[in-house]
C-alpha cells in the first residue's frame, strides 16, 4: 500500500506540472504570468520542492542508471502493448498521459526502492555521514 501512495503522489506531481488538459501549472502560469505573478512564483516554488524531494530520493535510491532501466522497462511494456494491438499511438493526449504515467512510475519506484530493498535483503540504507 505504501508504494501506491508514493506513486500516486508522484503522479499528482507530474500531472500538476504538465498534462494535456488546461488544468496544469505550466499552462496556467503562462496564461496568468502578467496578472498573478506572486501566485505563479509561489506555486512554482512548491512544485519545485516536490520535484527536488522526488528526484533526490530517486537518484539516491536507484541512481541515474536505475532510472534509465525503469524507464526502459516501461517503454518495453508500452512497445509490447502496441505490438499486440492493445495500444495505438494515434492520440497525442493519450501519448502525453502515457509519458506522465511512465515518469511517475520511475519516481514512485525510486522513492520506494530503499524500502523494498530493506524488506528483501534485511539491510538498511544509510546516508553518507561526514566523520
Amino acid at each position: 500500500m505504501g508504494f501506491l501512495v508514493r506513486w500516486a503522489f508522484a503522479l499528482v506531481l507530474v500531472a500538476a506540472t504538465f498534462n494535456p488538459t488546461e488544468m496544469n501549472y505550466l499552462g496556467w502560469a503562462l496564461r496568468n504570468w502578467d496578472s498573478q505573478l506572486p501566485l505563479v512564483i509561489l506555486l512554482g516554488l512548491l512544485l519545485l520542492v516536490g520535484w527536488i524531494i522526488y528526484l533526490r530520493a530517486t537518484l539516491r535510491s536507484i541512481g541515474a542508471f536505475g532510472m534509465l532501466l525503469i524507464a526502459t522497462i516501461v517503454a518495453a511494456l508500452l512497445w509490447v502493448l502496441y505490438d499486440v494491438g492493445v495500444l495505438t499511438l494515434d492520440n497525442q493526449a493519450l501519448n502525453t498521459w502515457l509519458g506522465i504515467l511512465a515518469l511517475s512510475a520511475v519516481l514512485g519506484i525510486g522513492l520506494s526502492w530503499s524500502i523494498v530493498r530493506r524488506k528483501l535483503s534485511g539491510q538498511a540504507d544509510v546516508d553518507d555521514v561526514d566523520a
